[in-house]
């Protein structure tokens, strides 16, 4: 299954969004109706809740007086993480409940309002941010009888823009007409969730099409950053290294718009039993490529063994290529990135091999011809790269700007 995040800020109109998806096919399991629902009248999680707090907590009815326990929670932290305590497991617990109820080819929406404060956007194989100018929430706000006041203190204790933004993999600005938002929605479910879910599904990749240099984008660091992110949640401790490798990830550089990222593991054992794992992040396994190119350094071609992953979602091509920590396929990754970013005449020389080449091969149905026809620019600047390595000291770095 897909499963999708769903977050915005109060009044940005989730629950617009949340509709039209679910219109549309997808299945919705939404924190807040989960939150009411376990501490619903004679529910358990009342039970604790007042147990914890008190009867003034409840209505007459005995339901939750909520309006009586926030004001209690609301300036009073060690109260509010009491109460978390009590109602946070229980959500997850419903929420897993759901999650294994859901059909396996299933798009899966989760509406959490604070996927961003709770850190939990790598979770998820995408993040859709709704948003909306704030002038306009608070109308939103006040039409359901909440005073300016209090909804611009309700926007503004919430996670802000740049927050927001930096989790997104979708970001909907829900300001204008529900029927600009719908024709939007309706598109990215057809274009890119359904794809999506059918390429994880079936181990398929989107068709990359032939090699076109793009300019440099500011969003790939960003991008590479999500994806790490969620690679590193589903595969845990198995992951020894992962880097931002490639063209991509040299600055001010034109190149393909396609991420490579390199993850480092103890083992192409170790590699072969993240198949299940890296699915959970996006990625299916392309077994018909296994190694590298050997260069001219180390040309023992079973020392350049690696496995491949490709990036499921067809709104962001990305190549994940898992190698042994130490390995020289490994090394030379990095050492051909920060060469570049070193070297401005190399990165030259390198931009106007590619251009020449991608002109070359405009016509291809896919980039691999173009992939190997650059193999014998690299083996001529090898030694180049390893000079400058040997001269400057190089050393892999692990803790550097391009390194999660």
């Amino acid at each position: 299954m897909l499963r999708l995040g769903l977050t915005g800020g109060i009044g940005a109109g989730k629950s617009t969004v949340a509709r039209r998806l679910v219109g549309l096919g997808a299945y919705l399991i939404d924190a807040d109706v989960i939150a009411r629902e376990v501490v619903a009248p004679g529910s358990p999680g009342l039970a604790q809740v007042a147990a914890e707090f008190g009867a003034e907590v409840l209505d007459p009815d005995g339901a939750l007086d909520r309006p009586a326990l926030a004001a209690v929670v609301f300036t009073d932290e060690d109260a509010r993480t009491r109460l978390n305590a009590i109602v946070h497991p229980l959500v997850r617990h419903r929420t897993e409940e759901m999650l294994a109820a859901a059909p396996a080819d299933g798009i899966v929406l989760q509406d959490i309002p604070l996927l961003v404060e709770g850190g939990m956007a790598a979770a998820f194989h995408l993040v859709l941010v709704v948003d909306a100018a704030v002038d306009e929430r608070v109308r939103r706000l006040v039409g359901r009888g909440m005073t300016a006041e209090d909804a611009r203190a309700r926007i503004a204790a919430q996670a802000d823009e740049a927050a927001r933004r930096a989790v997104a993999d979708v970001w909907l600005d829900n300001s204008g007409e529900p029927s600009v938002m719908h024709a939007e929605l309706d598109k990215l479910w057809r274009d890119r969730l359904v794809p999506f879910e059918s390429n994880l599904r079936n181990d398929r990749r989107s068709g990359y099409g032939p090699p076109r240099l793009a300019e440099p984008n500011p969003e790939w660091s960003s991008e590479y950053a999500r994806l790490a992110a969620r690679i590193r949640f589903a595969c845990g401790d198995a992951v020894r290294t992962l880097d931002h490798i490639g063209s991509t990830s040299v600055p001010g550089l034109p190149a393909k718009d396609v991420l490579d990222i390199q993850l480092g593991v103890d083992s192409l054992d170790r590699a072969d039993e993240l198949v299940g794992a890296l699915r959970g992040a996006g990625f299916v396994h392309w077994p018909s490529i296994t190694r590298d190119t050997p260069k001219a350094s180390v040309p023992d071609p079973e020392a350049w063994r690696k496995r491949l992953y490709i990036n499921a979602d067809p709104g962001r091509a990305a190549n994940l290529h898992v190698r042994v920590v130490d390995s020289p396929g490994w090394r030379y990754a990095l050492m051909f990135r920060d060469w570049l970013c070193a070297d401005a005449s190399a990165r030259d020389e390198y931009l106007a091999a590619k251009r020449a080449l991608a002109a070359a091969h405009a016509t291809d149905r896919d980039t691999s011809a173009y992939a190997q026809a650059k193999e014998p620019w690299f083996d001529r600047t090898e030694p180049l790269a390893e000079a400058w390595a040997r001269s400057t000291g190089w050393r892999p770095r692990l803790d550097g700007p391009h390194s999660e």
